[in-house]
């Protein structure tokens, strides 16, 4: 063991044990009715650490998560990162084919699945055949049901006898995380997150959102997501404040939540924020003790902005903007300038430096669409496995985030658009390019584009135009029926209109901003 690499250490495994240290007896996570001090948190991912230790987890190895929120999920990612291993969370909405790309790309060595979602994880494992990587099977028991064959209990690894923290040195740019995010591409890039990079952002949120260790904070949007996971919860666990666990943003739950635990603190995308104005139970719940609103992930309407301040006048809101290669936060909005610059992304977090560049990689002037750039530790270390477009993302000594966006004059951030067609519904990332080539793989279809539209609720709604082949037939229903068959549900297009032709330019590409006008009436049209 190298004593002067531990005199320094500052990966993110050590966040909880310091935080255990300093407040043992404080609450650290409410889950199902049930409350663990910090002191039980660390105790609890020391044994998991310790046995997934046994079972040949080792410093570099990766091990997915596929899980919806719990009180297991928390303590897996924190035991893998005790152990310099990298964790692998993975969309729940994703079908087995999807999930089985990740499991090949990453290289893990195993997988621990909710019991829910242990059939996804077979058909994901069945891809590989008999002689595949993943020789760990965990299973998280929610549901109560029996534990299938070829799967150990993860409550049986918490009882571990040896609950002493593991002796893993863990470097500041060792990669301790691999989150994957749709991007541009047909398949999802690999993210790959360090503790440096991590621990920066950490500081970041911590500051810019106002946080503190007498926070408490509802997680109820999903923690394979790098928003709930590194500006929220984790930093909430290096603060010391009470996170409390939730498994999904069911807006009952979450107001009733508010007023039982007294919570202070909470993150939502502009989706949830509209369902919570919206249900019946907003009115009928104690809401005084909340104090701090956020929303990012997506553009939030102004008229939603505006009601948010009328019917909770006593909380303070604040815009994260960013992506996951920033670990994620890059820009904010505070709450003294929601009101004089509505729509805007704000300005730089405080461990960022941004600009907007042109195709040339030269600054725009003031009011000038360009490329938005960041230089920060929060950045990636790179795409994992791609060196090709770690490059194309880190050109110039920036990094590139492929939005667009403006500069005013008050040096405040306007994102106008997604340099690569980006759609974002529903607070999910969804590539046009992934859902187009679904499209294609219908015999009828000859031309597809696939873009967002402005929606009221889902904020973005995929809609695609298709173009058919001569003499073939298809509506547009069959069409979004065709793409459920193949992709997750919130990547399947909402609207899908058959047309004769597609907008291009002199060069052939398809004009998609063009679309995004002439088709915005599908929203409407159906509401």
């Amino acid at each position: 063991m190298n004593d002067d690499s531990l005199i320094r250490s500052h990966a993110l495994g050590d966040l909880l044990r310091r935080t255990a240290a300093r407040t043992p007896d404080r609450t650290a996570l409410v889950w199902r009715g049930s409350r663990e001090t910090f002191a039980e948190l660390d105790a609890a991912v020391n044994r998991t650490a310790n046995a997934l230790a046994v079972r040949g987890v080792a410093k570099g190895e990766r091990i997915a998560l596929l899980s919806h929120n719990c009180r297991e999920f928390v303590v897996l990612y924190l035991a893998l990162a005790r152990l310099g291993a990298i964790s692998v969370p993975v969309n729940f909405m994703l079908g087995g084919e999807e999930v089985g790309y990740i499991l090949r790309h990453s290289g893990a060595r195993g997988i621990v699945a909710e019991d829910a979602l242990v059939p996804v994880a077979e058909e994901a494992l069945g891809t590989f055949g008999d002689a595949g990587p993943v020789r760990l099977r965990g299973w998280i028991g929610l549901g109560g049901g029996p534990r299938p064959e070829g799967w150990e209990d993860v409550a049986e690894w918490e009882r571990h006898p040896d609950a002493t923290a593991p002796g893993t040195v863990v470097a500041d740019d060792d990669p301790v995380q691999l989150m994957y995010t749709s991007g541009t591409e047909s398949r999802p890039k690999g993210v790959t997150l360090s503790s440096r990079a991590l621990l920066a952002q950490y500081a970041s949120a911590a500051v810019d959102g106002e946080m503190s260790a007498s926070d408490v904070e509802i997680h109820a949007l999903p923690l394979y997501h790098c928003a709930q996971l590194h500006v929220f919860l984790t930093p909430d666990i290096q603060l010391g404040a009470t996170s409390v666990i939730l498994p999904g943003p069911d807006p009952a739950t979450v107001l009733r939540t508010v007023e039982e635990e007294r919570v202070t603190k909470l993150f939502c995308p502009p989706t949830v924020w509209v369902a919570l104005l919206r249900s019946p139970e907003f009115d009928r719940h104690d809401l005084s003790s909340l104090r701090k609103g956020y929303y990012g992930a997506s553009p939030m309407p102004v008229e939603v902005l505006k009601e948010l301040g009328e019917r909770l006048p006593g909380v303070r809101l604040t815009n994260f903007y960013g992506q996951t290669e920033m670990s994620p936060l890059a820009t904010v909005l505070r709450p003294e300038e929601q009101t004089a610059k509505p729509g805007s992304a704000g300005r730089p977090a405080l461990n960022v430096e941004t600009r907007l560049l042109d195709d040339e990689g030269r600054p725009v002037p003031t009011g000038t669409v360009g490329e938005i750039v960041h230089r920060s530790p929060h950045a990636m270390l790179g795409y994992w496995n791609d060196e090709e477009k770690t490059a194309e993302a880190f050109r110039d000594g920036w990094f590139h985030s492929g939005d667009l966006g403006v500069v005013d004059e008050d040096g405040f951030l306007h994102v106008v658009d997604r340099k690569m067609d980006m759609i974002k519904t529903g607070g999910e990332n969804v590539a046009g390019r992934e859902v187009e080539e679904a499209l294609h793989r219908h015999p009828a279809v000859a031309e597809a584009a696939v873009f967002g539209i402005p929606h009221p609720y889902w904020i973005e709604a995929v809609t695609a135009a298709v173009v058919l082949r001569d003499g073939a037939t298809a509506t547009g229903d069959e069409l979004i029926a065709h793409c459920r068959a193949l992709l997750a549900p919130f990547k399947a297009p909402k609207y899908a209109a058959v047309v004769t032709t597609l907008p291009k330019n002199p060069s052939g590409k398809i004009l998609k901003r063009r679309l995004r006008t002439e088709y915005a009436h599908l929203a409407e049209d159906r509401e």
